[in-house]
């Protein structure tokens, strides 16, 4: 028995030098030296003693040819190291283009391919978020696990959302699916919207609503309801935005569906760009994603950037159980029909 532990654990010690040649050789961008350690076994999952992988390495150092042998073997794309950066962060951080877009073409691919879509709202919300009681503060809604449904830093971003779905004037049909904290909607007012229908599901966030006038509004019309519940109440609208929390991906993805009977030909659809928000390559990743996913069924997005690292403090985060913005930049989608 002693001789056969022995020599387990001679076959692990050289397993484990093998795949530390193949990350020395990864940064060193020997491809023929990789690809022979490959073949030999070397694992390109590996997590070296600074939480590197293979793909890291290469990456970091622009190695392209290395990085797209690396992938067409395995590599995972998405591998976190222990600060939480990924593959396609270092590439992005040192400027090496090349390298950047084949990572991202990996991370598309997969998401297209194998549908491991990320949760899209403010991060990891329970599944039963409308039976839940939610807590409003002066400058915050929080469900009542701490976790925030809306802040008051959002302002900025929602007023912008608003002046892009209104197309910066006065007078159109305007549809917005969350209410929350209301910050949308009172800058949607600015605009004086010929109508205005707001769709809230939770219950207090209703009873909010009906509590501080949103009812009494002349151009106003509250729908009480999960949207998948209420669509055949909707019409069409000039336009649209979208910030529910509590659901998925999927739940946005299949609201896309029915923009082309909501959204009036030349009607401006937008939605709070949260998409793996706290990490930079996986944002890029589900912008371009969702992108795609919206041109299939016939609309052309561009995202604006907007510096939000001012709107930002340690202290805003006080209190609430996670962080659901970590980036310096929020991509704004503005979506319409395309013109091809």
């Amino acid at each position: 028995m002693e001789g056969k532990e022995a020599s387990t654990q001679e076959e692990v010690k050289e397993a484990s030098m093998q795949d530390e040649e193949l990350c020395k050789a990864t940064r060193e961008g020997d491809c023929g030296k990789v690809k022979e350690l490959i073949e030999s076994g070397a694992d390109v999952t590996y997590f070296d003693s600074d939480g590197f992988t293979p793909l890291m390495h290469a990456a970091k150092q622009g190695h392209c040819e290395v990085v797209e042998c690396l992938l067409n073997t395995g590599a995972p794309w998405n591998a976190l190291n222990p600060s939480g950066s990924c593959a396609g962060d270092f590439a992005m951080e040192a400027g090496h283009q090349d390298t950047f877009d084949l990572l991202l073409n990996a991370g598309l691919q997969a998401e297209l391919v194998l549908g491991r879509i990320a949760i899209r709202e403010k991060g990891n919300c329970s599944s039963d978020y409308l039976e839940q009681r939610v807590l409003y503060s002066e400058d915050r809604l929080m469900d009542e696990e701490g976790k925030g449904v809306m802040m008051a830093w959002e302002k900025p971003l929602m007023e912008a959302h608003a002046r892009a779905v209104c197309g910066g004037g006065e007078g159109g049909h305007i549809l917005n699916v969350g209410f929350g904290m209301g910050l949308v909607d009172t800058a949607i007012q600015k605009y004086k919207p010929a109508s205005h229908t707001i769709i809230e599901a939770h219950p207090d966030v209703y009873a909010r609503m009906q509590a501080t006038g949103w009812g009494d509004k002349h151009n106003v019309k509250i729908i009480f309801g999960r949207w998948q519940d209420v669509l055949p109440q909707l019409e069409s609208y000039d336009g649209i935005f979208f910030d529910t929390y509590g659901e998925y991906y999927e739940d946005m993805k299949e609201f896309h569906q029915y923009l082309p009977k909501l959204l009036k030909g030349e009607g401006i659809y937008s939605f709070f760009n949260g998409l793996c928000a706290d990490n930079a390559f996986f944002h890029v990743v589900y912008c371009q994603l969702v992108a795609l996913e919206l041109a299939n069924i016939g609309y052309a997005t561009q995202f604006i950037p907007l510096p939000v690292k001012d709107c930002l403090e340690e202290k805003t985060w006080e209190g609430i159980r996670r962080k659901y913005w970590q980036l310096d930049t929020y991509y704004l989608p503005v979506c319409q029909a395309s013109s091809e």
